[in-house]
């Protein structure tokens, strides 16, 4: 990968990115298709609305500190909360006074505990040297968009190095349990998705690593590199995938894959 095809990317916010969502198929829309092609209708269609929990906003802080640093996590977080004058401590995150003052911010907020774990966190990934070396050089939050399996798709790798390839970071409350939370969520799937995009635009497989650091002591981190022969089987799921949801497009029908009886024969 040479460092002029960089330029053949995107750079947009997150608001940006997901407001094309019903124009382009995504890793996660697709995660959601081999589940269950009815949760990938309702969500595409916006029957399905989900808040965003506590677990799920210091992820994405982390995200922003590690991979931006932090004056860009100041312009889109806030920290602390409003004091109770009685006690003269801030108001916990469940009052209504601190959510009252949450809503007058104009951005995420997180409570001060949130904020001291998402800098350990940071704190973490800076000392382990294999994913400092990863994130030395390259651009966060890349936005490539191209056609793949005859449908449109778009994809928002977290960090993209010119010699290193596909960086991706993720928040784990065990890293001991890493490998098989991984096999679970599909990891991948999604990232044999953003490789095979990505070589639409830049012509090459980029290799693949996975970068992940714990959400709670000793916030351990570490890193991993996704074998080609296991990206493949991912891919040729993913492809298997997309051609099922071509059939459901042409003849609008979204099972949810429990239509039919099943038998139970194991203990």
């Amino acid at each position: 990968m040479h460092q002029s095809s960089m330029s053949l990317l995107i750079h947009e916010s997150a608001e940006e990115y997901h407001a094309k969502a019903k124009h382009y198929l995504s890793s996660h829309q697709l995660a959601d298709f081999r589940k269950c092609p009815q949760l990938y209708y309702r969500k595409k269609n916006q029957f399905h609305t989900q808040e965003e929990s506590p677990a799920y906003l210091v992820g994405r802080a982390a995200h922003v500190l590690i991979l931006e640093g932090l004056e860009r996590f100041r312009e889109d977080f806030a920290v602390g909360g409003p004091i109770n004058p009685r006690t003269g401590l801030p108001f916990g995150p469940t009052t209504k006074a601190w959510s009252e003052w949450a809503e007058t911010v104009g951005k995420s907020v997180l409570s001060d505990s949130q904020f001291e774990t998402v800098e350990c966190m940071n704190e973490s990934v800076s000392r382990h040297e294999t994913a400092i070396e990863l994130l030395r050089f390259g651009i966060p939050e890349a936005v490539a968009r191209a056609e793949y399996c005859g449908i449109a798709c778009q994809i928002r790798i977290d960090w993209l190095d010119p010699v290193q390839g596909i960086v991706d970071l993720k928040t784990c409350d065990d890293l001991t349990w890493f490998e098989a939370d991984s096999r679970r969520y599909g990891y991948a799937h999604q990232l044999a998705f953003y490789r095979a995009v990505l070589s639409k635009v830049l012509g090459i497989y980029a290799p693949v690593y996975l970068i992940a650091v714990e959400k709670k002591e000793p916030f351990r981190c570490g890193v991993w590199r996704l074998a080609d022969e296991v990206l493949n089987r991912a891919q040729k799921e993913n492809e298997q995938a997309i051609d099922r949801l071509h059939y459901c497009i042409a003849n609008d029908s979204w099972p949810t894959g429990y239509e039919e009886p099943r038998v139970f024969d194991f203990i």
